[in-house]
């Protein structure tokens, strides 16, 4: 039986777990310092489940703005930032890929802005709200702290036809990506395999993607008890881009709370199994899906990533699915920012890396 040893020493290894519609959406929406008041994002109306404030968006430049939505879903408001090519506006006909970025624990939308390569004038990129310690899930206990936590439906079946009701977007799979970093490493893993008709293209980044690993369920369960690691510093960009600053995952919760027990004792950890990104059935579904991995190995974080992406690459060969696994190791070979550890210091030059691929698929798409 693996052991599951939380507190200090576990929270160390954690991951990264890591009223209107239209007229109202039209009033003025607060700007960024040094930004125009007369910039103005696209009108966007509620549909899908999900509720725009009005007067509540914040521009921060005229491709770049954050809506706040809520559903029901979800306790709470929730923000959903959206980066425009600089051509969107004056090419009035034309529709572009979307791709889907998902944060680590710990994190925010805002997150994003620690990763310039995401803002392409090739592509619409969303970033929408995953919670401190949502692990794109819906989670079995919906009376906690948190209350409503239906992380998964909220992205893929509101958050997705949101998007393309109301910009132009490519709305096929194969002018469709996911990605993401640690606990969003998890995610657009998972979200790959759960909707291969909505992503055909993925990329996960020192991801917590093996959850046959005791480190990365020892993650979950120190983000749900709010056991904040050393990790926390280095894997959220905080509310200023690459502060490295981190508020925790917000309230205790119960530690089976999302995904139910973690012990493998009389199949107590089945959905743990289910859920599994490195579960064999679960990586067969990306047959159709162009993938790529990125780790590093030159920390006590990404030590564990490097361990679960070459698993899945391994399993990904073994099932005669391409793939591509980018191992950094401490970093000297991706860029001198880059310590090979786990933090926007690899992170953006990963991406800066990912980004012009994931464009000429789209392109080849057609």
């Amino acid at each position: 039986m693996m052991s599951l040893r939380l507190g200090a020493a576990g929270a160390a290894l954690t991951l990264a777990a890591l009223t209107g519609a239209s007229a109202a959406h039209a009033d003025a929406p607060k700007t960024a310092p040094g930004v125009a008041a007369a910039v103005a994002p696209p009108v966007f109306s509620d549909g899908h489940g999900l509720t725009v404030l009005p007067g509540a968006t914040e521009v921060h430049s005229p491709t770049d703005f954050t809506l706040t939505v809520t559903t029901k879903q979800l306790s709470g408001q929730h923000k959903i930032r959206v980066l425009l090519p600089a051509g969107y506006d004056a090419a009035p006909e034309r529709r572009w890929p979307v791709t889907y970025f998902l944060h680590g624990g710990g994190g925010t939308v805002d997150d994003v802005a620690a990763a310039p390569a995401l803002h392409s004038d090739s592509m619409i990129t969303v970033v929408p709200d995953g919670g401190l310690k949502g692990w794109y899930a819906d989670w079995l206990m919906q009376n906690t702290a948190e209350g409503a936590a239906n992380w998964e439906t909220f992205h893929l079946t509101q958050v997705v036809p949101f998007i393309d009701a109301n910009l132009r977007t490519r709305a096929d799979r194969d002018h469709r990506a996911v990605v993401g970093l640690s606990m969003g490493g998890y995610g657009s893993l998972h979200y790959a395999e759960a909707r291969p008709d909505l992503f055909g293209h993925v990329a996960a980044l020192s991801g917590g993607i093996d959850f046959g690993m005791a480190q990365v369920r020892a993650a979950v369960l120190a983000t749900e008890l709010n056991l904040t690691g050393a990790w926390c510093a280095v894997s959220s960009s905080s509310s200023t881009s690459g502060s490295g600053k981190c508020t925790g995952y917000g309230p205790y919760v119960d530690s089976d709370a999302i995904f139910g027990s973690p012990y493998p004792v009389f199949n107590a950890d089945r959905v743990w199994k289910a859920v599994d990104p490195a579960a064999p059935a679960n990586l067969a579904k990306l047959s159709r899906t162009g993938i790529t991995l990125y780790t590093g190995n030159n920390d006590i974080i990404d030590v564990h990533t490097e361990a679960a992406s070459k698993t899945v690459k391994a399993r990904l060969d073994q099932l005669g699915i391409p793939s591509r696994l980018v191992n950094y190791g401490n970093g000297a070979s991706l860029a001198p920012s880059c310590n090979g550890g786990h933090n926007y210091g690899c992170w953006a030059p990963a991406f800066a890396d990912y980004v012009p691929r994931l464009e000429a698929a789209f392109a080849a798409a057609g």
